[in-house]
């Protein structure tokens, strides 16, 4: 996706791969018209978007998923939306950011609890599409507008979508791991597929979308079943993003199959495990490729030590910006303005298409770290750069201290 950039516009820079400008272009009726080429790490965009708020009743309220998952939702987007919000000019009353910890009856009770304290707008990562769907019906009978937060929940009442372009994350996971397999040196590479994410979570089948459709052109038979007989085979365990059930399902197919030289993995949660498992193993840097998504801590420590292939990094920073801005303007009862809504997403069960906002992720190898995420300020290079002590007594940590030196990471 291109971001379309207003030419009143003066300074611009190149953050995390994409186009940053420096203030939203405002209208002839005063109303701020923020584009998504304007959020940065900094938040200063979110103040024009002040005099919305005022003119907005009611509060706003965040309904996340879980915390097992992936450590994003508590390390990035519950406090990259609060600081949204806040930024934007609300009170901490007109706010709030929860989290239903993995239950299904948590987070419709949250949102019915929210609706009965007055919230105008609910923006929700459904746990599934089923407890997405009678949140949104729920808020829909009370007058309440919804947002789909990442997620989208198929056969919902939402009127907004704010995430990733999640196909061409996918496919740059696929790429991502074909491009490990040359580099590395994989002799007929027998690819497992540890997951397709949970079948629960429509982003997990778009993922799927993505880099089967790369694996597919890059002559891989993503249909078989078993390892014989097909040097270039892609092997599928069942679905999950839970870290410890994942290295399960791997312990089983490489049992099962010994001849698995690769592994897509559809994020850094569930490649980090299998990872420690096979270290403690004697695994070498640079053997088995494995993939990620969600640039989290473990997950570039895998990664400059030669354990991942890379990551995607999906800047939590701008999607949660785009969303407070987006929940900002329904608040007020106001149209959100093209360069916020740029897109639309199909829901296969309602047959339509979905206003959303979809933003541009990033594959980050490890020569990319610099310049991304420590320029971004998502991680430290203290942090990342720290050795930390194994979980198998037969096991040496990898050196993280030299391998940031390696790559210019400071």
């Amino acid at each position: 996706m291109k971001f379309k950039t207003a030419r009143t516009l003066t300074s611009v820079a190149l953050v995390g791969g994409l186009a940053l400008a420096a203030l939203p272009a405002v209208s002839s009726a005063s109303t701020p018209t923020v584009k998504n080429s304007t959020f940065n790490t900094s938040f200063s965009t979110m103040k024009y978007l002040k005099s919305v708020v005022k003119k907005g009743k009611g509060s706003i309220a965040v309904i996340l998923p879980d915390t097992k998952t992936s450590a994003r939702y508590t390390e990035f987007d519950a406090p990259y939306l609060k600081q949204a919000f806040k930024a934007a000019g609300l009170t901490s009353k007109q706010y709030i950011v929860q989290n239903a910890q993995g239950s299904d009856a948590t987070q419709f009770n949250m949102a019915q609890a929210d609706i009965a304290k007055g919230a105008k707008v609910l923006l929700v990562d459904p746990l599934d599409s089923t407890t997405g769907a009678l949140i949104e019906q729920y808020a829909k009978d009370h007058g309440v507008k919804t947002i789909d937060y990442d997620r989208l929940t198929l056969g919902g009442a939402r009127h907004y979508y704010v995430s990733f372009d999640n196909v061409k994350v996918g496919q740059l996971i696929g790429n991502g791991e074909v491009s490990c397999l040359a580099a590395w040196n994989v002799p007929s590479p027998t690819v497992l597929y540890i997951s397709y994410g949970s079948p629960t979570d429509n982003n997990a089948t778009l993922f799927a979308k993505g880099y089967n459709g790369v694996l597919t052109t890059a002559g891989f038979n993503t249909s078989a079943t078993t390892g014989t007989g097909n040097k270039q085979t892609v092997l599928e365990s069942a679905g999950t993003w839970d870290g410890n059930q994942a290295l399960l399902d791997f312990q089983g197919a490489f049992t099962a199959h010994p001849t698995i030289n690769a592994v897509l993995t559809p994020n850094d949660n569930n490649a980090s495990g299998i990872i420690a498992y096979l270290q403690s193993k004697g695994l070498k840097p640079k053997t088995i490729p494995f993939t990620g998504q969600d640039a989290s801590l473990v997950g570039f420590q895998n990664v400059i030590s030669g354990y991942q292939c890379g990551t995607v990094y999906k800047p939590i920073w701008l999607e949660a910006q785009a969303a407070a801005a987006l929940a900002v303007y329904l608040r007020a009862g106001l149209k959100p303005p093209a360069g916020l809504v740029n897109g639309t997403t199909p829901d296969t069960l309602e047959h339509r298409a979905v206003p959303s906002v979809l933003l541009t992720a990033t594959w980050v190898t490890p020569d990319k770290v610099q310049a991304t995420v420590i320029k971004d300020k998502v991680i430290s290079a203290s942090q990342l750069c720290t050795n930390t002590a194994p979980t198998v007594a037969s096991f040496s940590a990898p050196t993280y201290a030299a391998d940031c030196t390696t790559y210019g990471i400071h």
